[in-house]
């Protein structure tokens, strides 16, 4: 990595991050493309969706989490979070969720890496067919999902070089390509699929149908708090986090906008499919070129991202709720560490819930209705884990206003509360709208929707809530509470506001 002054491209002299860094950092957490399809469905209104969740999800995240982490830096993260304002029963439902929401989200984003790799081909008609079929895309997410646990199970160091190279592969690369080739496609005076004008631009807000598939968007924004850990390595954390994430947030919108748009400019608005159309639109852009074999070089650059962000996320997680639960919130089962430093238990836990999801795409009508209603499914638990992070802001600024924070929501107290409160305003709005079936996409009985993200979401905030209240002294481990420290409250022999 190259050095630099502060606040340029590389790492600064003196170790720290610079701005740009940090900023591609938060792009590579953020972006992922397979997502894209589901608001291409809105053509040119779009953009109106992405600024608004950009606005009032997006940057909300990145300055409250950045707080958060500069205040709290001690281990647990969200569990740290949450745990300072309303103890660590509700810390470990933020926790909880995070894990299950990303348990719930492997077989979504590995069904698109399935998709991926039917398009390597040559022939999109039998690509498309190969694509849909459900036993294939139950064999490869399982085969993809356990090879990406294996390599987990090895370590860290593993799964990082893994991730590292592949999301620069599969996501910063052929997002530039998409964008290119559209606009290429775009200034070449092509028949467009999609309508332009200034009346496209702003949504008919009294449509209700409009609003729910769009709320969808807001998981596309999840992760920035990732992160917000690196805060405090960046010279001038005060001055320049705000420009990292001003940058990246504007790269993330133009990536995701301009991507979507790409998609709507070839793909016909009745034939969007939420898992085929991003590499339907590759190929049919590199036919126009005469560059058709290009597109089973992005279908494999594509299915390499998929693979290297899920072997992140099944590393991160995991490795975060197992350092929490050696503190005494999980049974000693789940505190289980192989020879590497890995979670091993809770790993092959997590992998039989993900063989057991994958089914879904057996029993619902079809792949494109399982993979809504389990991508729904993620939102709403992330979702839940950001509420109670925005709720933890506002609170801790009330409570524990003397704690240092070497990075502060700009605006003071007021700032928290317009930041915060945005999030949280934005956050139950998306959380509320997840749970209406779209029109735009199949899903079989809309009833068995509802029902079944109902039963979700209760499961997984029942289960931690179960599993605190029947914890056991034994639980914690002399290494663990060694190697977690106490909170603040518990130090100064005080109790959080609301348990």
């Amino acid at each position: 990595m190259a050095t630099g002054e502060p606040g340029k491209l590389g790492v600064a002299k003196n170790g720290t991050f610079g701005v740009f860094t940090l900023a591609i950092m938060n792009v590579t957490a953020v972006v992922s493309l397979c997502g894209l399809p589901a608001e291409a469905e809105y053509g040119l209104t779009s953009i109106f969706y992405y600024l608004f969740a950009a606005v009032f999800f997006l940057i909300p995240v990145s300055v409250v989490a950045a707080e958060l982490a500069t205040a709290w830096p001690q281990k647990g993260g969200v569990f740290r979070w949450v745990g300072e304002a309303f103890g660590p029963r509700w810390g470990f439902v933020a926790i909880f969720v995070l894990w299950a929401m990303s348990t719930i989200w492997f077989p979504t984003v590995l069904s698109f890496a399935a998709v991926s790799l039917a398009f390597v081909g040559t022939d999109q008609q039998l690509d498309q067919a190969l694509a849909a079929n459900k036993v294939y895309t139950i064999v490869v997410v399982l085969v993809v999902y356990w090879g990406a646990t294996l390599v987990t199970l090895r370590g860290l160091k593993a799964s990082s070089t893994l991730s590292t190279w592949a999301g620069m592969v599969g996501t910063i690369i052929p997002a530039a390509v998409l964008i290119l080739v559209g606009t290429l496609y775009l200034f070449q005076g092509k028949p467009l699929e999609i309508q332009f004008g200034w009346d496209k631009l702003i949504p008919d807000l009294t449509n209700f149908d409009n609003l729910v598939l769009a709320a969808s968007i807001f998981l596309f924004y999840t992760g920035m708090e990732m992160n917000a850990i690196h805060v405090n390595e960046i010279e001038n954390p005060s001055r320049n986090y705000p420009k990292a994430i001003l940058i990246s947030s504007i790269v993330t919108v133009i990536i995701f906008a301009l991507g979507t748009l790409a998609i709507g400019l070839i793909v016909p608005k009745s034939q969007i499919n939420l898992t085929q159309s991003l590499l339907v639109a590759y190929d049919d852009f590199f036919r126009v070129f005469g560059l058709p074999w290009l597109g089973s070089v992005l279908a494999v650059a594509l299915f390499t991202g998929v693979v290297g962000g899920v072997t992140m996320w099944v590393a991160g997680p995991s490795a975060g709720l197992a350092e929490v639960g050696r503190a005494g919130y999980l049974p000693p089962f789940f505190q289980k560490m192989n020879k590497k430093g890995v979670a091993s238990h809770i790993l092959l836990v997590q992998g039989l819930i993900v063989t057991c999801l994958v089914i879904m795409f057996v029993i619902l009508p079809s792949v494109q209705a399982a993979y809504q209603i389990l991508s729904q499914l993620t939102e709403t638990l992330y979702l839940i884990m950001y509420l109670l992070m925005f709720c933890a802001g506002i609170y801790l600024r009330h409570t524990q206003p003397v704690t240092p924070r070497p990075y502060k929501v700009p605006g003071g107290e007021a700032g928290m509360w317009l930041f915060a409160g945005a999030g949280l305003v934005g956050s139950l709005i998306a959380f509320v709208l997840s749970f209406v079936p779209p029109s735009q996409i199949p899903v079989g009985s809309p009833t068995s929707y509802v029902v079944i993200l109902i039963f979700g979401n209760l499961l997984f905030v029942t289960i931690p809530l179960v599993i605190y209240a029947l914890r056991k002294p034994h639980w914690k481990t002399a290494e663990g509470a060694a190697d977690f420290e106490p909170f603040g409250w518990e130090l100064e022999g005080g109790h959080p506001g609301a348990v």
